[in-house]
């Protein structure tokens, strides 16, 4: 009857104990998924830069004032590439032709627009030297952007679990090793991120 009782006992006290310990892992799916927005940040912020070759993106930052309400130019027209350099953009109210170009060419993207009967070209002319270095300063500017994002992520995550130690939700050992796996995920995201920027520079530089 002792024994059974102090089996019984042993056997409780494994139950909490183990249960303790799922309960102890941290869990980092906010934290991925905060990453993954500051990637893809990234990557929609250098899709819209001119970078001498005909990319859609670089027209999604222009507004067009159609029927007393500012859109982006895709929702008012059809766009498509035609060749490396050329953009063809097709308005579907013919009356919004010069609209579409009066803002292409206010947007300062350096881009020169040629319109003919069913809408217009517009061509992405090559990026000087001066050109190139200046973009290659803006995109390493957004790549630290996307850092300090990441970072911030971090700080937050590790304010959480030394929360979690100090409150008695998780041991010291388990808050260093989330603390570990914390700073992997961290390094597979600058990682990813340095990848997004080393691809554009390339563009960029001609490479």
């Amino acid at each position: 009857s002792c024994k059974n009782s102090r089996r019984k006992n042993k056997d409780f006290f494994k139950i909490i104990f183990s249960a303790r310990i799922t309960f102890m892992t941290y869990n980092f799916s906010a934290f991925k998924e905060a990453i993954k927005k500051s990637e893809d940040w990234l990557a929609k912020e250098y899709s819209s830069l001119h970078t001498g070759q005909a990319n859609p993106g670089v027209l999604d930052g222009i507004m067009v004032d159609s029927y007393g309400t500012k859109q982006p130019i895709k929702n008012v027209g059809s766009i498509s590439i035609e060749d490396p350099k050329t953009l063809r953009v097709i308005p579907w109210d013919r009356e919004l032709v010069r609209e579409v170009e009066k803002e292409i060419l206010k947007s300062d993207l350096g881009l020169s627009v040629a319109v003919d009967q069913s809408g217009m070209r517009v061509i992405f002319p090559m990026l000087t030297t001066e050109n190139r270095e200046k973009l290659v300063k803006v995109i390493k500017s957004k790549l630290e952007d996307a850092r300090i994002s990441v970072k911030k992520e971090r700080e937050n995550v590790i304010r959480e679990i030394d929360r979690m130690a100090r409150e008695g939700e998780m041991s010291e050992d388990e808050k260093e090793r989330s603390k570990a796996d914390l700073q992997k995920l961290v390094d597979e995201a600058n990682q990813k991120l340095e990848g997004i920027f080393d691809n554009k520079e390339s563009i960029v530089m001609g490479k």
